[in-house]
């Protein structure tokens, strides 16, 4: 089969680790007989400069024909002194609303050879995390309504709003719970129900989908005490179900606990399951162009791209099988390197799992 990548490499380290990752892709083509085709297209800052607006019209409606997207990264310093629909984030809140991306999926998984690069106590890094953040994307905070005004006196004040429709939070509960089924059995919702009452709603809406799933063991959690948790008992949570402003707070905690958010893949969905796949770490622009960037959490975003969106289970296994074997060799990008390992770049460490990614498919792996 034939899939077309929507493909945006963006800015700072963006352009550096999706070249990667097409390599990667490549090889898949040439296992397994599809091809990929790539539409390269500009978004953030890169467009800022270019067209004078974060998310062209091509990019999106060429996002929205195609079978996937592929994102780095976007923003950077350079476009700090914008305000508002013009800086580079915007790219990404105009994309998700557009293609219609509910649900992100973000998997954080502490590999075994990367035990010493997690930041915990060796006792709990040696027990293993293994953790699926389920975030709401289209709505609460980020998409409420938000205005800055002056007062009598001249003084600035602003306000946003976190508003939700009980729709929009059945439908990321069940994507949560479908999950759980084929994991632990295990949802913990974390809202913020002593104080929101957008949280109150949350929960209330959660515990009647719930019932739908007596064979998943439910739980809710306080946001804060949900951040406190994930460092001192991460093995506790199994799936994290949570809305858009927690859940992009969370999944960078839960990330950087695994080793690096630069090991760190994600996944923005719709109804058909077609998405947009993308590294959580951003655009690292104090290292780009220096070849330095850890690109495996965009390789491992294009594993979830093939899992998902084209259905090639066996082949996503590979990659992340590759990953794992590479990072078991002792090969290291600096945000993972520890004392003994050895220190690579950005195109060697694409190189390596290439190879290895050759190797797994020779031995009929």
């Amino acid at each position: 089969m034939k899939y077309n990548i929507a493909t945006i490499p963006g800015d700072g380290i963006g352009p550096e680790v999706v070249h990667e990752t097409i390599k990667v892709l490549e090889v898949v083509a040439g296992l397994t007989g599809h091809t990929f085709s790539y539409s390269m297209l500009l978004a953030g800052g890169a467009a800022l400069d270019a067209a004078g607006h974060p998310l062209p019209e091509e990019t999106l409606q060429t996002a929205m024909a195609a079978d996937a997207v592929l994102l780095g990264a976007v923003g950077g310093p350079k476009w700090d002194h914008l305000e508002g629909d013009l800086r580079p984030e915007r790219a990404l809140l105009g994309l998700r609303k557009g293609l219609g991306l509910f649900a992100n999926l973000r998997p954080a998984l502490l590999f075994p050879a990367l035990k010493q690069a997690c930041p915990l106590h060796p006792d709990t890094a040696e027990k293993g995390i293994d953790i699926m953040v389920v975030r709401e994307l289209t709505g609460g905070l980020y998409f409420g309504k938000q205005e800055r005004l002056t007062d009598k006196e001249g003084k600035e004040f602003a306000y946003d709003t976190m508003m939700y429709h009980e729709d929009e939070i059945r439908r990321i509960t069940r994507v949560a719970f479908d999950l759980a089924k084929g994991r632990k059995g295990k949802v913990t919702s974390v809202d913020k129900a002593n104080i929101l009452e957008s949280s109150r709603l949350w929960r209330k809406v959660v515990l009647e989908e719930a019932k739908a799933y007596p064979e998943i063991t439910l739980d809710h959690m306080y946001v804060d005490n949900a951040s406190m948790q994930l460092v001192k008992q991460p093995q506790s949570f199994d799936v994290i179900l949570t809305e858009n402003m927690f859940g992009d707070i969370l999944s960078d905690e839960a990330g950087m606990i695994t080793g690096s958010i630069g090991m760190l893949p994600s996944a923005s969905l719709r109804e058909d399951k077609r998405g947009m796949y993308e590294p959580v770490h951003g655009s690292a622009p104090d290292i780009a162009g220096l070849n330095k960037a850890n690109p495996l959490a965009t390789i491992l975003s294009a594993a979830m791209m093939l899992r998902i969106s084209f259905k090639m289970e066996e082949t996503a296994s590979l990659i992340e099988q590759a990953v794992s074997q590479v990072l078991e060799s002792g090969l290291r990008t600096g945000d993972i390197f520890t004392a003994g390992e050895q220190m690579t770049n950005t195109r060697e460490m694409g190189l390596a799992v290439v190879n290895q990614l050759k190797q797994l498919e020779k031995k009929g792996a």
